[in-house]
């Protein structure tokens, strides 16, 4: 397949989800390899974006292709068997609070392989070594802090080695602090692992570090996208003003 397709593309979607229209006629294409983010206030449809890109959700119109393939028309098994190919990090970490962390990252890799017990241990191992987490395997989620467990949502994600990583607002309920060591973290696994990345957060510091192109969705449609650089020097007046956090412009009018 020539590398020039992306990786993944939204072409002219809609959903209206109870009764509100959440996404309008969207369209956007991320390229292989590439750092996507997508940004925007609450309600927005971000969340709604990403189940779309992982086929949880079926547009009312459009097509989700994602590596050549139309997710949308696929039987509920081949896209169960597709959906492999990604690794999802929620918000909070979403983690079972009844299993320790050695079995939380190890769930997926019980589930979706055939590794013997010790190729387990080994991957686990690996998975929290990429994340810098060593020495925390036998606690319990409850036992770390929130920058932690959300470290160890991301050694879930990228347990089965997936083509596509997905986060869902990685830095929510975070300190500046710790989540300027999720983004450096999240920038750190891109390249090591050379996955195509989308995320989505209302957090534009992290945005601006992590992405290679910054997308914005207002009104249930992409209305700016470009390079960090490029986004921040937008004469969009919406974008203006969720950058720089004002309280008066058309988003709040």
């Amino acid at each position: 397949m020539n590398d020039n397709t992306p990786m993944i593309s939204l072409q002219h979607v809609d959903k209206t989800l109870g009764g509100r229209k959440v996404l309008d006629d969207m369209s956007f294409d991320v390229g292989r390899g590439d750092s996507f983010v997508i940004v925007g206030g609450s309600g927005v449809g971000k969340s709604v974006t990403i189940k779309h890109i992982i086929g949880l959700i079926k547009p009312d119109r459009g097509h989700v292709v994602v590596d050549g393939q139309d997710i949308t028309t696929m039987r509920p098994i081949d896209l169960n068997r597709f959906r492999r190919r990604f690794g999802m990090s929620f918000q909070e970490g979403a983690l079972f609070d009844s299993m320790s962390v050695f079995e939380n990252i190890a769930f997926p890799l019980r589930r979706h392989t055939k590794f013997t017990d010790s190729q387990i241990r080994e991957r686990v191992d690996e998975c929290l070594d990429m994340v810098h987490l060593e020495g925390v395997s036998s606690k319990r989620p409850s036992e770390l802090s929130g920058g932690m467990r959300r470290r160890v949502g991301f050694a879930r994600a990228i347990s089965l080695k997936p083509a596509i990583l997905l986060f869902d607002e990685p830095t929510t309920g975070l300190d500046p602090v710790i989540s300027d060591v999720i983004a450096d973290l999240i920038v750190e696994m891109d390249r090591t692992l050379n996955t195509t990345t989308v995320t989505i957060t209302h957090d534009m510091k992290v945005a601006f570090k992590i992405a290679d192109r910054v997308a914005m969705l207002y009104k249930g449609r992409i209305v700016e996208e470009g390079t960090p650089e490029t986004f921040q020097q937008s004469q969009n007046p919406i974008v203006q003003q969720f950058i720089q956090g004002r309280a008066e412009g058309p988003l709040t009018e």
